[in-house]
């Protein structure tokens, strides 16, 4: 038996800023409907990866591929326009619009406006809160519901690839849980998610497959359930 083509695969990515060389060359590949993880230090390049799929970074060698067609020489509204989206470090919502306008931002590529209605009530049985703040501008939610309604921006454009970058960052820990709860349930729903975390141990608890980062090299690939065991990442990440 032939494995399927992963959904995503980079082969030797190279990504630059300027004199720095941030991805030394990186390859993975994640399939259909799993969740894969990409844990490391601060700095190691975990958000460059993602930004570099999306598109907002250049590689400047190597080779994206997803779904087997190249994208690593599109723009992110082209990456978008293939099935994937990105909520990205820090949330980047925008503040002056209201919850529901931001979620609209999210499905712009999109013309079906029967289903993105449909798409805008599913976000809000997974974030109930988001409808109570329909109204409400971006900028005066508390982190935890920016941090909801990033992700529910993403999923507007009904994307087959999730990248989430950093979705627990700052939330208190009961927000965390149901942050990562949410990420299950996407999952569940057939979207395929690729997750940049800190909290490597929750990030490795809900993945299938997880990836170990140092200074712009990916240094060990597994299932995240071995990773959990392994005595090198529990010393370095999982503060055992």
């Amino acid at each position: 038996m032939t494995n399927p083509q992963p959904i995503l695969e980079l082969t030797d990515v190279h990504t630059y800023y300027g004199n720095i060389h941030a991805l030394k060359g990186i390859s993975c590949a994640i399939q259909q409907g799993e969740i894969a993880c990409l844990i490391g230090a601060n700095g190691a390049g975990k958000s460059t990866t993602l930004m570099t799929i999306f598109g907002v970074e250049q590689a400047s060698r190597g080779e994206i591929r997803f779904k087997g067609d190249p994208i690593h020489r599109l723009r992110p509204e082209q990456v978008a326009a293939r099935g994937v989206s990105q909520a990205p470090e820090g949330r980047q919502i925008f503040p002056k619009m209201s919850c529901r306008e931001n979620l609209e931002m999210g499905a712009f590529l999109r013309k079906d406006k029967d289903e993105i209605a449909r798409d805008q009530e599913k976000v809000f049985e997974l974030f109930p809160v988001l409808k109570d703040r329909m109204h409400q501008l971006g900028g005066t939610l508390s982190g935890g519901e920016q941090q909801m309604l990033a992700i529910g921006r993403a999923l507007m454009s009904r994307p087959q690839l999730l990248l989430l970058d950093e979705p627990s960052l700052g939330l208190a820990p009961k927000l965390v849980e149901k942050i990562f709860e949410t990420i299950l349930e996407i999952s569940k729903s057939g979207v395929t998610i690729f997750l940049v975390e800190q909290n490597a141990h929750m990030a490795l608890t809900i993945s299938n497959t997880g990836f170990v980062m140092e200074t712009g090299r990916i240094v060990l690939t597994d299932k995240a359930s071995a990773l959990l065991e392994n005595e090198q990442v529990k010393k370095a990440y999982l503060g055992e």
